[in-house]
């Protein structure tokens, strides 16, 4: 059984669109992800017609199709209002909408190709979510997406949960979750999408200290939305708890590590 975690999306689609203007500058990892997703779609065959991006952000990947493919036909689409105008300045020849992943709004059957970068894991109930993909793919269309999953920012997550336990006992952490690889293959099956290739990847980013790292995340809009976290400002007890014992775990000589899973799936809907 996949399961569902709540993501509170009102919350997220706030935090991406108030950042558009900022993400290009501080995104490092997820233009890392953009190059490595579109280097696995470029080793596939070219399926002609329509392409959607879900998720769109600034475009990016939406860029390196259409500078490899001038003219082919793509569609842009971000939950967030200030990604979609973002996307839209930056290719203003292609069509870009405002859309939830988890509810497409767009008819069945109607696309060759549906890409979509550093996204899903956003989205409470993945097998939910990959039904819309193959509901709008045509039968032989593919679907080519990245996600962050499980080991996310895993030395950041462990030093909040020691913190949380240091000063509040049994208290749980509230640091958001990702998906596992394992939760990913099940959601794609599940939506009876065939997988061509499935792999995880780690990319890892070094920082100063730990506020540095904190306000990279905040300047991309990637804060925590889960729907259980704490409302109102974690306490500083906790905060200085956490950077002490990132500091003590895990620097090492090139500086604070921050890791990311990145899980890439290349799957086709079957033909009739």
């Amino acid at each position: 059984m996949v399961p569902v975690k709540a993501i509170d999306s009102e919350q997220m689609r706030g935090n991406f669109s108030n950042h558009a203007g900022d993400y290009d500058r501080y995104a490092s990892v997820q233009k890392r992800v953009v190059e490595l997703l579109f280097q696995k779609l470029s080793a596939f065959e070219k399926n002609s017609g329509v392409c959607l991006d879900v998720g769109t952000g600034t475009g990016a990947l939406a860029a390196e199709i259409l500078h490899a493919d001038p003219g082919h036909p793509l569609v842009l689409m971000d939950i967030a209002h200030g990604m979609t105008l973002e996307a839209a300045s930056r290719l203003p020849a292609v069509s870009a909408c405002d859309g939830d992943a988890r509810s497409l709004p767009f008819a069945d059957d109607i696309f060759a190709t549906v890409v979509s970068s550093s996204v899903y894991q956003w989205v409470d109930c993945l097998p939910s979510a990959f039904n819309e993909v193959a509901r709008v793919l045509k039968p032989g269309g593919r679907f080519v997406m990245a996600l962050f999953g499980e080991k996310t920012l895993c030395e950041l997550r462990a030093s909040h949960r020691q913190a949380v336990f240091e000063n509040n006992g049994s208290r749980p952490s509230h640091v958001q979750s990702f998906p596992t690889f394992n939760e990913v293959s099940a959601a794609l099956s599940l939506a009876d999408l065939s997988c061509r290739d499935l792999l995880s990847t780690m990319e890892v980013e070094y920082h100063a200290d730990v506020p540095e790292l904190l306000r990279q995340l905040k300047q991309i809009g990637a804060s925590n939305a889960a729907a259980d976290r704490p409302r109102g400002l974690a306490s500083r007890r906790v905060m200085q708890s956490m950077m002490k014992t990132y500091e003590k775990e895990y620097r090492c000589d090139a500086g604070l590590p921050a890791s990311y899973e990145v899980i890439i799936a290349i799957a086709e809907k079957p033909r009739l």
